[in-house]
């Protein structure tokens, strides 16, 4: 049995990845990097990329750095999967002004936090979310990530900005499964999960799919996990989660997901550099042993290590 499939996939995709952004040891962005990600990303099964997002380190580009590497991504993708911009930040001029360079850009969607530090009511984030749906004719998947922004978005919000009709998606990363399942029955929202370590749950209660951040270097994997779900078959799906876990562990609940992440990456031979901007810094050497051990797990016959 394959559950009914929701119009928003055709905006976003399933199986998004968080993309990482590739520099080089200086700090730079590293073009052949950036290609070969793209290439490996495709390669295994993802058909969203989110670029300039939290995991691709958006508080530090710049905005010539931001619109140069969506151009770049949508470029070297050529229409084989979504590319979704994240342009949002905690000052409503920036993020619309953003979100304009992103559809010149060539993004097919955009991803839109809500407004961090300043902590605005409900009522400020409805319309700071609508000055910048407004801004563009993209569709808009809205980010739910009160660790980050020290703000959550109310169910009621959440309602009310679906109204609007280029809203379309949420990337959850609250992990209430309840209010997912709530704001999904009372509105026409797709749900991806944000939280790498909550995909199953996410999509068995009803998620359309994921934006991963372990999906960098198992977007196979996630695929598989979608299918599953949507097929019926939890106990497969399960088990994929479970043998999953090792490696969502070493890159979510150890030093940070970013810099995880492009250590895996360069581990792999798909980025030449694990290189980060700070504040971020490298993984201790502890982290790095823990990903090593993880990533020689997931790859008996399962982690793509090649880029063809």
């Amino acid at each position: 049995m394959t559950t009914a499939r929701h119009p928003a996939e055709l905006l976003f995709g399933t199986n998004l990845v968080a993309m990482v952004t590739p520099m080089r040891p200086d700090g730079a962005i590293s073009e052949p990097g950036l290609a070969r990600l793209v290439d490996h990303l495709l390669g295994t099964g993802c058909d969203g990329i989110v670029v300039a997002g939290t995991t691709g380190e958006a508080p530090t580009l710049t905005d010539a750095e931001t619109a140069d590497l969506i151009h770049a991504v949508a470029a070297r993708v050529g229409g084989r999967a979504r590319v979704i911009a994240g342009v949002g930040t905690n000052d409503t001029a920036t993020s619309t002004r953003r979100a304009r360079q992103a559809e010149a850009a060539g993004a097919d969607a955009l991803l839109l936090v809500c407004p961090y530090y300043s902590r605005p009511t409900q009522a400020g984030i409805v319309a700071h979310c609508l000055a910048v749906a407004d801004a563009t004719g993209l569709p808009v998947m809205l980010y739910d990530v009160p660790a980050r922004t020290g703000t959550a978005m109310a169910a009621a919000t959440l309602v009310e900005l679906a109204r609007h009709p280029r809203i379309r998606a949420v990337k959850d990363a609250k992990g209430d499964l309840f209010e997912a399942m709530s704001v999904l029955a009372d509105t026409t929202l797709a749900y991806y999960c944000g939280i790498d370590e909550l995909n199953l749950p996410h999509l068995a209660c009803g998620a359309t799919g994921v934006v991963s951040v372990v999906g960098n270097v198992a977007a196979d994997r996630n695929a598989e996990l979608i299918r599953a779900v949507r097929d019926g078959d939890l106990d497969a799906a399960r088990a994929i989660q479970v043998s999953l876990l090792p490696l969502t562990d070493a890159v979510m609940r150890t030093s940070q997901g970013a810099a995880m992440a492009k250590a895996a990456l360069a581990d792999l031979g798909i980025i030449p550099h694990a290189a980060v901007r700070p504040p971020l810094l490298q993984p201790p050497a502890e982290d790095r042993l823990r990903l090593a051990d993880a990533l020689a797990a997931e790859s008996g016959g399962q982690l793509n290590r090649l880029v063809q």
